[in-house]
């Protein structure tokens, strides 16, 4: 029997009591959801197929494989994206979290991550009955095979970058040990410093032309502000991806049908994330002076959502003292033992609120 490490974010209640007190309301920068409307044209590509008697696809419509690859062409240079490798799914953390035990792992298999990560890979290992691996370093696991080796960049929580030489090296060391790699690419368009552009481990420039082995798993919730839809999708190793489908077919993992034409009209849509860029770039350079300027060292945070921010000292400590500020912050403890002298601090509150946060630092 798999056990589960109790939900972090229940630890943070009496610290968002706190900052809930303050005169002015609460600045929350944890959690990091989106707070900007839904894009219009999304919403009436919802409304308008929002006649859905019958079963939706599981496969996807067509025409959402379709603006799905195009968007992996034209955003990611993913010059060999296939229509037909393209999996709809309910929101990536659910398909973060059931993934090894749909690619088959179990006891005896081991799943491997970054040593600070989202908590969810843990959970997938778990749930899967697989051993969860926390590990920056590959060569650091000796002669074990894993089943899964995820990377995630941009990072959560870190805002890291991975450069397309390091991904590389990921690929050629788990194709040579017929391990899955699968890439957590949910931020991959907030990229901030030109120097340290994200790359998607399906371009070429990584995976030589070829995805055999290869997953990566895209999000819509941050980039087009539809996070209460529950919309992503997994593309990669077209194999890889039809075995899914038909282990998500018996299990009846499908994506609404309204949802699934709302998707193919945000991916064929790319102003509204210039838009949204925009409004978080604002956001993080205001809150990172302001950090800054309260005696905070801003770490890696060169992409995502997110400051990893420390004042050397526990990160609980941290949480408290800007609690009675008003400000909600994540501990970085929340990612792994490396983090626990750190913060992640989200820049997806309202104009508003950044603004009070930055008066009260």
């Amino acid at each position: 029997m798999f056990t589960l490490p109790d939900f972090p974010w229940d630890r943070l209640a009496p610290y968002k009591e706190r900052a809930q007190a303050h005169p002015d309301g609460i600045a929350d920068l944890s959690v990091g959801t989106p707070v900007d409307p839904t894009p219009e044209p999304v919403r009436e590509a919802l409304a308008a197929a929002n006649d859905a008697p019958g079963y939706p696809q599981t496969y996807g419509t067509p025409r959402l494989r379709e603006a799905a690859a195009g968007w992996l062409r034209r955003r990611a240079g993913v010059s060999g994206a296939d229509p037909d490798a393209v999996l709809p799914v309910i929101g990536t953390k659910e398909l973060v979290a059931w993934l090894p035990t749909l690619l088959g792992a179990g006891p005896g298999d081991s799943v491997v991550f970054p040593e600070l990560a989202y908590p969810t890979y843990d959970v997938g290992a778990r749930l899967a009955g697989a051993t969860p691996v926390a590990s920056d370093g590959l060569l650091s696991l000796g002669p074990v095979t894993p089943k899964v080796v995820w990377v995630n960049s941009p990072s959560n929580p870190t805002g890291k970058v991975l450069p397309a030489e390091h991904l590389r090296k990921v690929v050629a060391w788990a194709r040579s040990r017929g391990a899955v790699v699968v890439s957590d690419e949910c931020y991959l368009e907030f990229g901030w410093d030109a120097d340290k552009a994200p790359v998607s481990i399906l371009h070429p420039d990584v995976c030589e032309g070829s995805h055999e082995g290869l997953l990566a798993v895209h999000s819509l919730s941050k980039r087009s502000n539809m996070a209460g839809y529950r919309a992503g999708f997994v593309t990669g190793d077209v194999a890889l991806v039809k075995r899914l489908l038909e282990v998500r077919k018996h299990a009846g993992m499908i994506v609404p049908a309204p949802v699934q034409a709302a998707m193919a009209v945000a991916l064929d849509d790319d102003a509204h994330v210039d838009e949204q860029r925009e409004r978080y770039a604002r956001r993080r350079a205001v809150l990172r002076e302001a950090f800054e300027r309260h005696g905070f060292r801003i770490e890696h945070s060169e992409a995502s959502l997110y400051l990893w921010a420390t004042r050397d000292e526990p990160c609980w400590d941290t949480v408290a003292h800007l609690a009675s500020l008003g400000i909600l912050v994540g501990p970085g403890e929340f990612y792994g033992p490396a983090g626990a002298r750190h913060v992640r601090i989200a820049f997806t509150a309202t104009d508003e609120r950044v603004a009070a946060a930055a008066d009260r630092l």
